[in-house]
């Protein structure tokens, strides 16, 4: 180590080590049990995701479908007429983040409202949730949160590799967060759209940012798929660039039990 670097970063160059052996013998330590939706899930499950281009599913009909949002994705789901979601995953940090970004989660979502609201990567209390949810009117019937080791713990459950998101490049977004939810859950199908490893900027605003996790997203989704889930797209180009199935209303069978 070179005795002149800076000391922050020394001091991160010497912790990681002892940072990534803690992180993996608390997560064996406390075996956290991957979220679970509160009802079977019978239907197949559209997921819409934040990225610029998206798709509704040949043969939609709403009662046929359970609707998942994530973040500020909503606006889409809205602007189709699709009504209010049954379940909304909102990564912690847009909850009050002061970044363009988590600014314009919050504005779309304003006034709005979810059946399910699950909370991402959360360290706050269930009551620390609601008041903040309430400071930009938000509502759900059910508030509920997926900390850290849950969402390890779900990534594990799903692709049986373990995940522990030490770099970058492991991490994963909050969309695939909830396909591995829906597929953990025994979605009979999940058909995506807006999520889309190739993109860049969000539909709900115009500050064209980089898409984060870009490389991780699309392995996970490769792998799968290789693995043999009922895992399908609603974008053509989503089904040109990855390979994934485009959805023609078919009915896959579910691996996770």
């Amino acid at each position: 180590m070179n005795p002149d670097a800076p000391k922050p970063l020394r001091k991160r160059l010497f912790d990681y080590p002892l940072l990534v052996i803690k992180r993996k013998l608390l997560y064996r330590l406390l075996h956290p049990r991957p979220p679970r939706h509160p009802a079977p899930l019978t239907k197949p499950v559209f997921i819409v995701g934040s990225a610029p281009v998206s798709n509704p599913p040949v043969g939609f009909r709403r009662d046929a479908f359970t609707i998942f949002t994530v973040n500020g994705s909503q606006t889409v789901t809205a602007r189709w007429g699709m009504g209010t979601p049954d379940a909304t995953f909102l990564y912690v940090n847009q909850l009050d983040g002061a970044k363009p970004n988590a600014l314009a989660v919050r504005a779309v979502l304003t006034g709005q409202e979810t059946d399910l609201l699950w909370i991402v990567r959360a360290h706050r209390t269930i009551e620390e949730l609601r008041r903040n949810i309430a400071a930009f009117n938000y509502r759900c019937r059910d508030l509920r949160k997926i900390t850290r080791h849950q969402r390890m713990a779900l990534y594990e459950a799903v692709t049986g590799v373990a995940n522990f998101e030490m770099h970058l490049e492991e991490k994963f977004s909050t969309g695939i967060t909830a396909v591995l939810y829906a597929l953990h859950n025994c979605a009979p199908a999940v058909i995506i759209t807006g999520i889309d490893p190739g993109s860049h900027g969000h539909v709900y605003n115009e500050l064209n940012i980089d898409r984060m996790h870009i490389s991780s997203d699309r392995a996970t989704l490769l792998a799968l798929s290789a693995l043999g889930f009922p895992l399908y797209t609603s974008d053509p180009h989503v089904a040109d660039s990855l390979g994934l199935p485009l959805w023609k209303g078919q009915i896959g069978r579910c691996e996770v039990q």
